[in-house]
């Protein structure tokens, strides 16, 4: 069998149809036995292939069970958003707590209804971080950049919060809804989804960095942009609209950079991943790795992209995360939708800091998991 999934590795790549390997064999036309036969035989060949394939992609792995030790009155809601600092210690932005709302003279004030939670590589309890802070209401992403500051993407309140290793607020972009206009949204112009230049985001969803240190915000669910920043915070650009064109999205849940600098996008509603360069100028899209949902890339000489075909709230169809080349050849995957140890309820977060230890958090199943790939 090991012979049998190293011939077949073409058929790994994304698109990659079984009939490579029997070229030729819908154009012809036998007429005589000896033909049909011939023909039967390709056709149990291309079978052959295909299930070695299918066999060749599964990825075994392990979960640990319960990797957190929580204190005991502090519980997980939805895991929104994962991520490790170079330390090894994991932050986890919850959907959990009472938001909370004020009536003042002309608006309204609301806050609570997220907390974001460290702990160190064992799974001990650290530390609360950023405990009655204006702007933590909707858990979308936690994320750690090079310089292990932690950034908080939350979708509530529209913005998205960085924070210094020690825990204090050193910069934040976007204002929450009560303090602007509906100025950022999506519109119904002749191109939806632009929203308005800078940080005026309509319920953002993940942010990332290049090597320059220049930020890069999904705007996703109000509106369909990727905004970028300088790295002390100055608008620079945005691209993308709502549409299924190239360079459009239905959705950008999830973004990623590489060592060169290329922008990853899962336009989840699109069903694809959009590969853009610096400046956001279509560069290729990878297809038929289902809707991703949550997209990571893994540091060092040799990287992979990770995506998360996560299963709806209301549905137990898909919820496998896949393994890719950057080109988006497909070297494996694993996992599907439940409820138990090793199963995934619709994964929202990845953290693949070591690309073959992955930290998942589930929103349906209010969990993170530390998964161990034995590839």
């Amino acid at each position: 069998m090991t012979g049998i999934c190293g011939a077949s590795t073409r058929a790994c790549r994304v698109g990659t149809h079984a009939d490579a390997f029997c070229p030729g064999a819908q154009e012809r036309r036998v007429e005589t036995r000896r033909g049909r036969h011939e023909c039967l035989r390709h056709g149990m060949l291309i079978i052959t292939l295909a299930m070695a394939t299918s066999l060749c992609a599964q990825i075994a792995y392990d979960s640990a069970p319960d990797p957190l030790k929580l204190p005991e009155r502090i519980h997980l809601g939805e895991a929104a958003g994962v991520a490790t600092n170079s330390k090894g210690n994991l932050f986890v932005y919850t959907r959990t707590g009472g938001a909370n709302a004020t009536w003042g003279a002309s608006r309204t004030f609301t806050h609570g209804g997220s907390r974001l939670f460290e702990f160190d590589r064992t799974g001990k309890f650290v530390r609360e971080i950023g405990e009655g802070v204006y702007g933590f209401l909707f858990a979308q992403a936690v994320r750690v950049d090079a310089n292990d500051h932690i950034w908080v993407v939350d979708r509530g309140s529209n913005m998205v919060i960085e924070f210094s290793p020690e825990g204090r607020i050193v910069k934040t972009l976007g204002r929450k809804p009560e303090a602007v206009s509906d100025a950022g949204r999506g519109g119904r112009g002749p191109n939806p989804g632009t929203g308005v230049p800078g940080d005026n985001f309509n319920r953002p969803t993940d942010v990332a960095w290049d090597a320059a240190g220049n930020i890069f915000v999904a705007d996703g669910y109000g509106n369909a942009r990727i905004a970028k920043f300088s790295p002390d915070g100055r608008f620079l650009k945005s691209w993308g609209s709502r549409g299924t064109a190239q360079g459009q999205f239905d959705l950008p849940l999830s973004i990623a950079t590489d060592a060169r600098g290329q922008v990853y996008v899962a336009d989840r509603g699109n069903r694809r991943i959009q590969v853009f360069d610096n400046e956001g100028s279509f560069q290729r899209e990878i297809a038929k790795v289902g809707a991703p949902w949550s997209i990571c890339i893994s540091p060092g000489a040799h990287q992979y992209l990770y995506s998360s075909n996560s299963n709806e709230p209301n549905s137990m169809e898909g919820g496998e995360i896949y393994r890719l080349e950057l080109d988006g050849t497909v070297l494996g995957k694993f996992g599907t939708a439940g409820k138990l140890l090793k199963e995934f309820g619709t994964v929202n977060a990845l953290d693949c800091r070591n690309p073959n230890e992955l930290v998942v958090g589930e929103i349906t199943n209010w969990r993170v998991q530390r998964i161990r790939l034995r590839p």
